[in-house]
């Protein structure tokens, strides 16, 4: 693979909070033919570029882009809906943040967090999104309550006490306009209603099942149809 993603690799094992020691046993390499990767000095092995993906937590299309997804982000934009609804179910919180990333897009040509997002049966989603909320509810940011609706179980998450001080300092004023006005339009409304939308747009109808969704397709939409 090519040295393109050297300086990706660095900034999302710096965000991840990896040594680049610990990155270079978890590949089973030294240190210098780790420390050569980041400079750009060596290439990657298909094997090694999959087991950089899987550490660092996202995916081979997301580093294949040649963005780097802000994590952190795309966290806060899960608390910012949080803090708005006080209670979403897990399946519309994802689309809630999916619509903020593609409207945004349409406007700038440029999503909020930077995330990929796949098409999937209860998608559009980004790989990493069920490991952040299971990192969200491990650092006691967020509370999930586990109950049975029609013999499924429905997930609904809200905000932990402890973290309604957090500053939300990586949104725009901007960005929190949009999201805002995202959720007034879908507060109250079931979450089948908002997964038939995102489903109906064209992003998630021209994909391929279990491929990466297309950005650029939302342009093609009607304003009124973004959200």
């Amino acid at each position: 693979m090519g040295t393109k993603y050297a300086s990706i690799i660095k900034n999302l094992r710096i965000k991840g909070g990896f040594s680049q020691l610990s990155m270079a046993e978890k590949l089973g390499l030294s240190r210098q033919s780790y420390m050569a990767i980041e400079q750009g000095r060596r290439e990657l092995t298909m094997g090694e570029f999959e087991k950089i993906s899987s550490v660092l937590g996202v995916s081979f299309e997301e580093l294949e882009s040649g963005e780097s997804p802000n994590h952190d982000k795309y966290k806060q934009m899960i608390v910012a809906f949080l803090r708005m609804g006080k209670s979403i179910t897990k399946t519309k919180l994802a689309k809630l943040v999916y619509l903020s990333d593609f409207a945004w897009f349409y406007s700038h040509l440029q999503s909020m967090s930077g995330m990929q997002y796949r098409k999937i049966k209860y998608g559009p989603v980004p790989d990493a999104y069920f490991r952040i909320i299971d990192e969200l509810e491990e650092e006691g940011k967020i509370i999930i309550n586990r109950k049975n609706a029609d013999g499924k179980e429905m997930l609904i998450i809200s905000e932990s006490e402890s973290n309604k001080k957090q500053k939300l300092n990586t949104i725009s004023d901007d960005e929190a306009f949009l999201m805002k006005a995202i959720h007034k339009k879908w507060d109250g409304k079931k979450t089948a209603e908002i997964v038939n939308f995102t489903h109906n747009q064209l992003p998630y109808l021209m994909a391929d099942d279990e491929a990466i969704i297309s950005y650029a397709l939302i342009t093609q939409e009607d304003p009124h149809e973004l959200y």
